[in-house]
């Protein structure tokens, strides 16, 4: 371990990052993994956005394990009995970002980070920082003290060695969701035929409304090469203080909704998991750098949902490729303090990362809108019914449909409050 550079704690996609860029540089880098393997305790999944991150991982995208491009984006509001989706298509969309499911995904990594000369140590958990005078000089691992120049911490939302650090505050309730997911197989076949794709071609679909039962939170559903992913998310506050039931309960219900239950028949269930996903957790943290540690990933709170789109990987991937650039500079200079890996946030200020961090800062408290999730759902789904029902009596205009509906939202206070809100989304 002697003349080591740098340890890496957490092999996720920040952490898998930060080791590959590391030992491609050709710093002594080691990354440590509680799991049997990177991926192995990873079961997030969804969709990654590759336009942000191509220029920062040239020449890794031919070969990555990617499911399906998505070329179809749908959003679906929901009452309890009924529903309104939007649906977006477009050939301009190929490319752009691209189905995954993780745990091959960075098993796949992991054996590039391999390659480029960085030592991956799964199996093992590390439970502490080693300091001295007030910097941090390594790790503590099973009780074993591994010394290096820097450590760069990817232990995921929890973050407790950012908190040893000194970098970041505890999770709030508040600033967490907790989601629930299953991957179906059906076929690959199957998934292009029930949801009209052709080959290679994926489905991102975001659901909001009565699921939750009114509170923060939704589900989705992506489609994988052979599968689909399907789960809910809820914001843990809210599960803990205003559901009186179980959450795989609700995940239950929405699969047996109408609108669902047609898409995963005769399914076959992979896999069932739960995690914690940061919401809004970028406020918890006081610095993203200090004497010989830096912070990236979900544990840096570097996750974003923007109602329309849910993003973090991107995030995870670019920030670890962003640390390890910072540490190859410090290494330069031949100097780890605080001052020196304060480039890592210039770095993350020039990239879209802290920009887009930023820009969007308040949507988890304006997606968290009680509104959001009851009130306008069924307001859009009463105007729908009413446009498109023919009942005993004649007809009403559809401008005056429209009019009657527009003219109540306008008169509703709590609509304009609710839009003067929903401008920082």
């Amino acid at each position: 371990m002697e003349g080591l550079d740098a340890i890496v704690v957490g092999g996720g996609l920040a952490g898998l990052a930060a080791a590959y860029t590391l030992a491609r540089e050709g710093l002594g880098v080691i990354l440590f993994e509680r799991g049997d393997h990177p991926g192995s305790k990873n079961v997030t999944g969804g969709r990654l956005y590759l336009d942000p991150v191509k220029p920062l991982l040239d020449g890794l995208w031919e070969e990555a394990p990617l499911e399906r491009q998505v070329t179809k984006e749908r959003i679906t509001a929901m009452t309890e009995d009924s529903s309104v989706t939007f649906e977006f298509s477009s050939e301009r969309l190929k490319g752009h970002s691209y189905t995954i499911l993780r745990s091959p995904f960075d098993r796949w990594l992991a054996e590039k980070v391999t390659q480029a000369g960085a030592f991956i140590v799964p199996q093992r958990k590390v439970t502490d920082l080693l300091m001295e005078d007030g910097r941090v000089v390594g790790v503590k691992a099973d009780e074993e003290e591994i010394p290096a120049s820097v450590v760069i911490i990817a232990d995921g939302v929890l973050s407790p060695l950012g908190e040893k650090a000194g970098l970041r505050r505890p999770l709030e309730a508040g600033r967490a969701a907790v989601g629930f997911k299953e991957v179906i197989k059906l076929g690959e076949e199957e998934v292009s035929r029930r949801f009209g794709l052709r080959k290679g071609e994926g489905l991102a679909h975001l659901f909001f409304g009565a699921i939750t039962k009114g509170i923060f939170g939704g589900g989705f559903l992506y489609t994988n090469r052979e599968s689909i992913s399907l789960g809910m998310v809820v914001g843990i506050g809210d599960f803990r203080e205003e559901m009186p039931f179980e959450m795989p309960q609700v995940l239950e219900d929405f699969k047996a909704r109408a609108e669902i239950a047609p898409l995963i028949e005769e399914g076959e269930l992979l896999e069932y998991s739960a995690h914690i996903i940061p919401e809004g957790a970028y406020r918890l943290v006081k610095r993203l750098y200090g004497d010989g540690v830096l912070l990236a990933g979900d544990a840096a709170g570097f996750a974003l949902n923007h109602g329309i789109t849910v993003r973090g990987m991107d995030f995870a991937l670019a920030s670890g490729v962003l640390a390890a650039r910072a540490v190859r500079e410090a290494k330069k200079r031949g100097d780890f303090s605080a001052n020196a890996l304060s480039h890592y946030e210039a770095l993350l200020r020039e990239s879209f990362v802290l920009k887009d961090m930023e820009t969007f800062a308040s949507t988890s408290e304006v997606l968290a809108l009680r509104r959001l999730h009851d009130h306008y759902p069924r307001l859009l789904c009463s105007m729908a019914e009413d446009l498109f029902r023919v009942g005993e009596g004649p007809k009403e205009r559809i401008s005056r449909t429209f009019w009657r509906y527009a003219k109540g939202a306008l008169l509703d206070p709590k609509v304009w409050k609710d839009l003067w809100r929903m401008r920082e989304l």
